[in-house]
């Protein structure tokens, strides 16, 4: 069994040492001194230029997963939500924060610490305020309409009374209904997906799931006027929409048209030429050998190797039309916004009417036709590969293909990540050759 051994340390040595335990204490001198790490440190925001100062940052429920959830209220300009920018996992980074000349952060206390004009994050996390339609907000109050049927049909009410029912959960729409714009922006909204009906002064609404339909379906309209997001794009559209491509064989036609057009040397027995083919040469008698070897040299300086000649070129069975390719963008536009501020309930609800749908407002055939297609001529290819081919593999689809990639990244981030943990002596004890040591096991064995 291996052992390892202590020297005792030279004279220079600990001199090193204690030079350096010298250095390495703190100077009492120095003029900053380093806080302690801060429990609610600061975030780096991007505000819209036109929001006033009077907007403020509240809790509201998430429309998608009803949970309380940061957004930007501006009295003038609207509600805005926060889409949070970090750096991957793997490339970790960091902010430095430099402050104003007051050396202090607004709104930092002297636990803090303000000594420093500057401020180094640990994450590089972004957080910029973008528009939100506030239909999405109101739809957490028409999640439960029992309260307000009468014989299985819904009643109009008041704006309050809808809003009633998220105001225990929302802590501070209370406080921003007050302000006038703002109760007025929430009201237009909610007309926008509500049956109303005047009584008085006042104005009852009534939830509808067509009216929700028509706004989220214009939405998804707007959105496939133009091609989306690159990676939506490619996942979603391309690789949906993508055909399976047949192999041709295609070969050079100008080997055979110079040998059907060349004329062989005449014998020394003949007045006359004689046209012949490669078949005729082939089959000529001894008598005209030398014309018969002059020919196959012409024939085989002229022509091009068959490698040479022949390619195969890739061509796809079928093209998705113009009119295919925006029905699939509008199809993942609607299915991205029930999915990003719709409900799971509701959002279901939502895909079924636009199945269902009248054709006026969209069609759906020519890419329900188009898919089903494209489903076909890939049974059929995966069929006849399988049949003509005993001997290859299987070959895996997009979604295998995609785990795999990922199962391999999540592998090699694990690895770095154990290994940048790893002390220097652990790196260099895996360097020692261990061949003919016993492992410790066997000294606990039973003899």
């Amino acid at each position: 069994m291996a052992r390892t051994t202590r020297s005792k340390a030279s004279a220079s040595t600990a001199k090193s040492k204690s030079d350096s335990k010298k250095t390495s204490t703190p100077n009492p001198e120095s003029k900053y001194t380093l806080p302690a790490e801060s429990l609610n440190p600061p975030k780096l925001f991007i505000l819209p230029t036109k929001a006033t100062k009077e907007a403020r940052i509240v809790s509201l429920l998430n429309p998608r997963y009803g949970k309380p959830t940061r957004y930007l209220v501006c009295p003038e300009t609207g509600i805005y939500e926060f889409t949070k920018i970090a750096a991957p996992k793997s490339t970790p980074r960091s902010w430095l924060i430099q402050c104003e000349s007051t050396d202090k952060v607004e709104g930092k206390t002297s636990e803090d610490g303000t000594e420093l004009s500057a401020y180094i994050t640990k994450g590089a996390d972004l957080y910029v305020a973008t528009p939100v339609d506030p239909i999405f907000l109101l739809l957490p109050a028409f999640a439960n309409q029992s309260a307000h049927t009468k014989d299985g049909r819904r009643m109009f009410v008041t704006s309050d009374d809808h809003l009633d029912f998220i105001k225990s959960e929302s802590s501070h729409l209370s406080e921003i209904l007050r302000w006038g714009k703002i109760r007025t922006l929430l009201e237009s909204r909610m007309a926008a997906i509500c049956e109303t009906a005047e009584a008085g002064d006042e104005t009852m609404f009534r939830f509808s799931e067509d009216k929700l339909l028509d706004e989220i379906l214009s939405k998804a309209q707007k959105m496939s006027e133009q091609p989306l997001p690159k990676s939506m794009e490619d996942k979603f559209v391309t690789k949906v929409l993508e055909a399976p491509v047949v192999g041709v064989k295609r070969e050079n036609t100008t080997a055979s048209a110079t040998e059907q057009t060349e004329t062989p040397a005449p014998t020394s027995g003949s007045s006359t030429p004689k046209v012949e083919s490669v078949d005729s040469q082939s089959s000529t008698s001894s008598t005209e050998t030398t014309a018969t070897s002059a020919s196959d040299a012409s024939t085989a300086a002229t022509s091009v190797p068959p490698d040479e000649s022949s390619a195969t070129e890739e061509i796809p069975t079928v093209q998705a039309s113009p009119e295919v390719v925006k029905l699939q963008r509008l199809r993942t536009a609607f299915a991205f916004l029930c999915s990003a501020y719709i409900a799971p309930p509701q959002a279901a609800l939502l895909q079924q009417k636009l199945t269902k749908a009248d054709k006026a407002k969209v069609d759906f055939a020519p890419l329900d036709t188009y898919l089903a297609q494209i489903t076909q001529l890939r049974q059929e290819a995966a069929a006849a590969r399988s049949i003509g081919d005993y001997s290859r593999k299987r070959v895996m689809d997009e979604e295998e293909l995609a785990e795999r990639r990922e199962s391999k990244r999540r592998k090699e981030e694990e690895d770095k990540r154990k290994k940048a943990g790893e002390s220097r002596g652990v790196k260099n004890l895996k360097k020692v050759d261990t061949a003919g040591m016993k492992k410790m096991s066997d000294f606990f064995k039973k003899k």
